[in-house]
């Protein structure tokens, strides 16, 4: 039995070590990682699956631009730890995923995926077939899907990251609690 709920900050380390696990080093590598690298997802579009075990399943949404002028979403990466594989979560997550970003306003979802899983979503190589990737990808695994009958309909362009950019962190946002510490002062007096 599993749940699909919002991701809270709390989830972070347990959705990387998810990610390290099922992608390894090599998800920092691919061309849909560059859309992502230093974005938020798109505002309440981040998901996991939590059994008694934990989290065992995750996926994200994020905003992109599909050629000029025409917004999306990309959707990934979407993982499921492997004893919870073949059990219906990844199914599950992307059902979730895809009618919260439909509820959202949302018209098109783009990712890089096989095509015999996603089809069964509406994902499609015909709905991204005048769009590229930044980078070196697959064609027949770029995929689109329309949430909104004809929004995909004559995209041509490149994939371009779109969004809220994340905030760098500051070590200045903890300077109060590192004040009192007194390596820290002899470290700046010295």
């Amino acid at each position: 039995m599993f749940t699909i709920r919002d991701e809270r900050v709390a989830d972070v380390a347990a959705r990387e070590a998810l990610l390290d696990a099922a992608f390894g080093d090599a998800r920092f590598a691919k061309t849909a990682e560059r859309l992502r690298e230093g974005r938020v997802p798109a505002d309440g579009l981040s998901f996991i699956a939590c059994s008694n075990a934990g989290v065992i399943g995750s996926v994200r949404l994020w905003n992109v631009s599909a050629g000029a002028g025409r917004s999306a979403l990309l959707l990934g990466p979407l993982a499921v730890t492997r004893y919870a594989r073949s059990h219906g979560v990844g199914a599950a997550l992307m059902t979730h995923a895809l009618g919260a970003a439909r509820r959202a306003g949302h018209s098109a979802v783009l990712l890089v995926g096989d095509a015999p899983y996603y089809g069964r979503f509406g994902f499609s190589r015909q709905n991204a077939d005048g769009l590229w990737l930044p980078g070196p990808f697959e064609r027949e695994r770029l995929l689109g899907c329309e949430l909104e009958p004809g929004a995909l309909a004559s995209a041509g362009g490149m994939i371009t990251a779109a969004g809220e950019i994340a905030a760098i962190p500051s070590l200045l946002a903890h300077a109060p609690a590192l004040v009192g510490n007194d390596n820290v002062a002899a470290h700046r007096a010295a």
